[in-house]
């Protein structure tokens, strides 16, 4: 995680900046739709509420009016920043109610920066549409051409940064290199990144969300073809820290209320949700921790070349990161210690033993793994970053 964000994970005490997210659904954003009152009626129990997209400049109202009129929703504000105050007043005095995000798209800087203003004074985040792909939109400039502009879309991100607002970026995968947009995002000073993760005609594109995660220290919101907790799970298992559902709401009732519960339940029986898969299985670079010893040719061998190592260098690693821990102990497992056991959820009745016999729960083991990966990945980085 990136620390110098401020971005970390305990339980489902999620905290990106100055907000606090009470779990890892969000409502998606979706135009002419997502307001107050739709959060009210289907995303109550939600981490995260990304309401808009809403238009803060005439150009971008103007684009909405048209858009409007070939019968497609769009939010039209002639007053927006009044607008915007008015939806987020409607909040107070709301028990347990989510995050909110304001969505929001200007062909100018002033009005982002209003409502960056307006985001922090009410604890919420803001969120650049990148993502836009109507005509009428892109044609002057906003949503998705923004990707193909990564100069123009740092200057906006670093100057409204300066407000000190928490501040996510939607983008939608596969239209540039998404782990050069990632990183071009990171590096401007943004906290998140919320990723369409299409892949036409094949539903979600889990690598895009593995190459942001291999590549940055972002909070990654992962967005499509999330419909239940088997979809989430796999988006998860990728890299997501959060997954957002769209269009899958007003269809499918009661279906974040239900991942809500799904996510929690899996949480409380393993202690990571969004644990990788493993390596060999195609899993983010966060699986390392799950890595047996690299004495055969696997998939891990493809990763420790991409970061300069070698096997002996990361067996050496993880035994150091996980001196005087419990994972020190098994001798009964396959290569004598818990430091080279896979995760909870592949049965293994030797690493259960071992957890039985030396008193560790399994969401304490996945825990201690969790710390593991993070001390890897912060290792193998800050090597990168020295290399000249």
């Amino acid at each position: 995680m990136s620390a110098d964000r401020g971005v970390y994970l305990t339980e489902f005490d999620i905290h990106v900046g100055y907000t606090h997210i009470k779990n890892p659904i969000a409502l998606a954003p979706m135009a002419g739709i997502t307001n107050i009152d739709f959060v009210r009626d289907h995303a109550m129990s939600a981490g995260l509420a990304v309401i808009g997209g809403y238009n803060l400049d005439d150009a971008t109202n103007e684009a909405a009016k048209s858009i409007n009129e070939r019968r497609r929703a769009e939010f039209v504000t002639p007053e927006p920043i009044k607008h915007l105050r008015g939806e987020l007043d409607c909040l107070k005095g709301m028990d347990d109610h989510p995050t909110i995000a304001l969505n929001v798209r200007s062909t100018e800087i002033t009005p982002l920066m209003e409502a960056a203003l307006l985001a922090k004074e009410y604890g919420a985040i803001l969120e650049i549409d990148c993502h836009c792909r109507q005509p009428e939109m892109t044609d002057i400039g906003v949503g998705e051409p923004l990707l193909q502009d990564l100069q123009k879309l740092g200057s906006i991100i670093s100057k409204i940064k300066k407000t000190e607002v928490v501040l996510s970026v939607k983008t939608r995968s596969g239209i540039v290199d998404d782990r050069e947009l990632a990183v071009a995002i990171e590096e401007a000073g943004a906290d998140m990144i919320h990723i369409d993760a299409m892949e036409p005609g094949f539903g979600a594109d889990y690598n895009a969300i593995k190459a942001v995660r291999n590549a940055t220290g972002l909070f990654i919101i992962g967005n499509n073809s999330v419909t239940d907790f088997r979809s989430a799970k796999d988006m998860f298992g990728y890299g997501a820290d959060m997954v957002s559902l769209a269009r899958a709401v007003p269809k499918i009732p009661g279906v974040i209320d239900d991942l809500v519960r799904s996510v929690t339940t899996f949480q409380k029986q393993t202690g990571w949700y969004n644990a990788p898969k493993h390596i060999c299985s195609g899993g983010d670079d966060r699986a390392l921790t799950f890595c047996c010893l690299p004495v055969k040719r696997c998939a891990i061998q493809r990763v420790l070349r991409r970061y300069g190592l070698t096997p002996q260098e990361f067996a050496d690693l993880k035994v150091e990161l996980s001196r005087g821990t419990p994972l020190e102990l098994g001798d009964n497992t396959c290569f004598g210690t818990l430091i080279w056991c896979c995760k909870l959820t592949k049965p293994c009745f030797m690493r259960d033993a071992v957890l039985d016999q030396i008193g560790i729960s399994g969401v304490e083991y996945m825990k201690l793994k969790k710390r593991l990966s993070e001390g890897i990945l912060e290792r193998l980085r800050n090597s990168q970053s020295q290399l000249p």
